[in-house]
């Protein structure tokens, strides 16, 4: 489990919890994206790995991060989880079951589940994001911009190296990239939470310049060369 977190030390111990205790079997690495308070701290205290980064470098940077710790280490599979207590771990091992069958597994906020809503400029954005991703990737997507996805191994191989860090890249641009990789995406309905705690991280004038940013981000997918292939290290050399 991959918890990126920027100043969420009210909420990141009772989600470490949370997930400790609904998946004890899974590793849990909490990357504190530069943050000024003590979620390093309580992260850890909770029984958390921490990565500790020295200055913020958004979700996108701290998850390849994480991304590229967890190849090195040798793990097949990485689920990100936020650390503001919206998301449910019991929805972990639905997000599991499609990975016999999928590279990326996509918690949908708006595929039937739960009572979800958002409003204004952002659920605007959003229709317009499904309807574009949808067409470029040929699979529903109903919620482009979730932070609740597991990965599986082709998809941790190329995220480790390949992964987007601008705003919206590590969830739009992501997608795009994955799919001109040839991975496989599914989305599976799940339940979002009301924060916990803390404040979202989307002011009133980020909100409305979304749709602008996010159209951007795919454009920006789209023209980017794919990403390059590795091969594999001869094993006569």
């Amino acid at each position: 489990m991959a918890l990126p977190a920027l100043n969420e030390e009210a909420s990141v111990a009772s989600v470490v919890a949370e997930i400790r205790r609904t998946q004890p079997s899974a590793d849990v690495l909490v990357i504190d994206d530069g943050s000024t308070d003590a979620t390093a701290e309580r992260a850890a205290d909770a029984g958390a790995q921490v990565m500790r980064l020295p200055f913020n470098l958004g979700v996108g940077g701290a998850m390849r991060a994480g991304y590229r710790y967890a190849l090195e280490a040798g793990y097949s599979h990485v689920v990100q989880v936020d650390a503001d207590g919206q998301h449910d771990p019991e929805d972990i091992q639905r997000l599991l079951t499609t990975m016999s069958r999928a590279d990326i597994a996509i918690g949908a906020r708006f595929a039937g589940v739960g009572d979800y809503a958002m409003r204004g400029p952002r659920r605007w954005a959003m229709r317009t994001l499904s309807v574009i991703l949808s067409r470029l990737t040929g699979v529903p997507v109903s919620d482009p911009t979730s932070g609740f996805r597991m990965i599986g191994p082709s998809a941790l191989e190329l995220f480790a190296f390949d992964f987007p860090e601008e705003y919206l890249g590590d969830t739009v641009e992501a997608l795009v990239i994955a799919h001109r990789a040839g991975l496989t995406i599914e989305q599976v309905p799940v339940a979002m939470r009301q924060r916990t705690a803390g404040r979202p991280s989307q002011g009133a004038l980020r909100s409305s310049a979304y749709l602008v940013r996010a159209v951007a981000a795919i454009l920006l997918a789209v023209a980017r060369r794919g990403p390059a292939r590795r091969e594999p290290p001869d094993a006569s050399a």
